[in-house]
């Protein structure tokens, strides 16, 4: 497969590829092969020949909310697609751009909305599929519209009533064959020393309460309501608790760490554990925030 994929000529072809470099996690699980695509007509042609001969396939972002229970024997996309353009309030941006780097140039022009996203690694593209949020505030708030590529590979916009946003889903986490492409973001004007002021605060806050010494993919569950994933977890004594190298952080009971050498399977089967004890104990179906990949 991997010869028929470099004649096509859609991207950097990458065979029998540790995922070390592309999760979070610092897997070690191998995907067998990885197309890095830098245009959408590459991608189109790309995806036809995939479906048409149906091949597996999956795009992926920054990897920083995947687990790989085993290794890939498909084709990982990965969209170098990263133009950039601020205007005014509005930002045009591709799916590809680190989410991080776009929030903190707006919120250095004194745009506010964005602060949120300044500690949320990953890729614009990962963060609207996923909704990505914090401090009370997610995508939802701040995306106008969304291009992007159809299952038939027709490109089309999306407004932001049509992308079915709640807390930490979206409409693409349904129809998981539309691919993100770009978007525009509404941001509104601001103090940007304020600004800069409350990034920092978070920032210290963040140092103090998440284990970011270690490889990971940040919160694990999603908050049930009125409650909090991490203290269901401590309240069931898995602080510490490990399975292989994937260890439920000692600092916050709703991140697992990699402590070494942790497999996607150590993960996965740490997460099954926790979801059954929290359901015997306390009778609250946790919702993963992550993704496991077979």
């Amino acid at each position: 497969m991997t010869s028929e994929l470099k004649k096509l000529k859609c991207g950097k072809v990458i065979e029998n590829v540790s995922l070390e470099k592309y999760t979070s996690y610092k897997l070690h699980e191998k995907a067998k092969n990885i197309v890095i695509v830098n245009n959408i007509n590459d991608l189109k042609k790309l995806l036809d020949y995939l479906k048409t001969n149906k091949i597996k396939h999956k795009i992926i972002g920054g990897g920083t909310n995947l687990i790989f229970d085993g290794d890939y024997d498909g084709v990982l996309i990965k969209l170098d697609l990263t133009n950039l353009l601020i205007d005014g309030r509005t930002i045009k941006v591709e799916a590809g751009c680190n989410l991080i780097n776009v929030a903190l140039k707006a919120s250095r022009r004194g745009l506010t909305g964005f602060e949120f996203a300044t500690g949320i690694p990953g890729t614009v593209g990962g963060a609207i599929y996923n909704n990505s949020g914090a401090y009370g505030s997610d995508m939802g708030y701040i995306v106008k519209n969304v291009t992007v590529l159809t299952p038939s590979l027709e490109i089309k916009v999306m407004d932001n009533k049509d992308l079915e946003y709640h807390y930490r889903t979206s409409f693409f986490k349904t129809h998981k064959d539309y691919v993100i492409l770009s978007a525009t973001i509404v941001l509104s004007d601001g103090d940007k020393d304020e600004i800069m002021d409350i990034i920092e605060d978070r920032r210290k806050r963040r140092i103090e309460a998440q284990p970011l010494e270690y490889p990971s993919a940040g919160s694990v569950f999603r908050n049930p309501p009125g409650l909090y994933a991490g203290k269901l977890i401590e309240d069931i004594g898995y602080k510490g608790i490990r399975v292989g190298d994937a260890e439920v952080s000692l600092k916050h009971a709703n991140f697992i760490v990699n402590r070494g050498s942790a497999k996607g399977s150590d993960i996965a089967n740490l997460i099954k554990d926790i979801t059954k004890k929290v359901k015997d104990k306390y009778n609250v179906d946790l919702i993963l925030e992550q993704e496991i990949v077979k």
